[in-house]
């Protein structure tokens, strides 16, 4: 089991990490005004990032990623293996709010796990 600090730094990081993506998700995802935006000026900076989180969603980028985190976070010792459990958790909350929850349960399971299982 990591140090309470440490295990309290991932919990704010795991809220402010969904916070974010609850954001994306309903914000520049789902939002009404973006799709007519993006329907006539394709070119804007948000459209571009809309495009390609729309393209990582479809092609389950963000899920897969937390996978190999989560499963590199399992067979690895150590400290080392407690920090790849950090982005797998992260990356794996994403995909669970970003449409990707089939995969993504998965990846938060086992870097739940890792993260709370002694040295």
């Amino acid at each position: 089991m990591p140090r309470p600090r440490s295990l309290a730094i991932l919990v704010v990081l795991v809220l402010l990490s969904l916070a974010a993506c609850y954001g994306l998700r309903y914000g520049l995802m789902e939002g009404d005004e973006w799709v007519g935006t993006c329907a006539d000026t394709p070119e804007l900076f948000a459209c571009g990032v809309r495009s390609t989180l729309g393209l990582f969603i479809h092609l389950g980028i963000i899920a897969w990623t937390a996978i190999v985190f989560a499963g590199l976070s399992f067979v690895l010792p150590g400290r080392l293996g407690w920090w790849m459990a950090v982005p797998g958790l992260l990356l794996g909350l994403a995909g669970l709010v970003l449409y990707s929850a089939s995969i993504s349960v998965f990846a938060v399971v086992i870097a739940v796990l890792r993260v709370v299982r002694k040295p």
